[in-house]
């Protein structure tokens, strides 16, 4: 045992730098995101989703990193990553819809100029609707008709489609007239 740490001191020292860098670079970004999302009023379960694709993505970079410091080749890591991602590739293919919604879940955390509780219009030609943004989720809306009806709307489909806000913050107006 004492062998293999002699033998990999330098590369276990390394590994403990990236590690430090990596939990920094992982309590900064989400205090980002937290302020962001606190700023814009968004809910503490999509601050919460969108820090864990943040620490996906650096763990993926961590690992990354780590096999170049235990010595592993650019022609090897490539040879691996171009398998594993045509791998995958046919795989996501299959559900590319759920993907775009992932994507757009992320997209519309910073930059979706509605909140929880605002009466909104969907301008779809085959089925316009007119309700309250209920919750956001990471695949999609919940939206409550005038009607009681809860409709769940893909993520994907409401930045494509144009959105007027009709009341702003609609569920706090309705429970003061009760």
């Amino acid at each position: 045992m004492n062998n293999f740490f002699t033998t990999y001191k330098t590369e276990l020292i390394e590994t403990l730098i990236v590690f430090i860098i990596f939990l920094a670079l992982r309590f900064l970004i989400q205090a980002i995101v937290r302020k962001i999302g606190r700023k814009s009023s968004i809910n503490d379960a999509r601050i919460n989703l969108i820090n864990r694709y943040v620490t996906v993505t650096l763990l993926l970079v961590v690992l990354l990193i780590e096999a170049f410091i235990f010595g592993a080749q650019p022609g090897e890591l490539s040879l691996v990553f171009s398998s594993v991602f045509a791998v995958i590739g046919i795989g996501l293919f299959a559900i590319w819809s759920i993907l775009s919604n992932i994507t757009s879940g992320v997209i519309m955390f910073f930059s979706f100029p509605y909140k929880v509780g605002d009466k909104i219009e969907i301008h779809d030609k085959d089925f316009p609707i007119e309700a309250i943004i209920e919750d956001i989720r990471a695949f999609q809306l919940h939206l409550r008709m005038d009607n009681g009806d809860l409709v769940t709307y893909p993520n994907n489909l409401i930045l494509q489609k144009a959105v007027t806000l009709v009341k702003k913050d609609a569920i706090d107006d309705d429970s003061d007239a009760l």
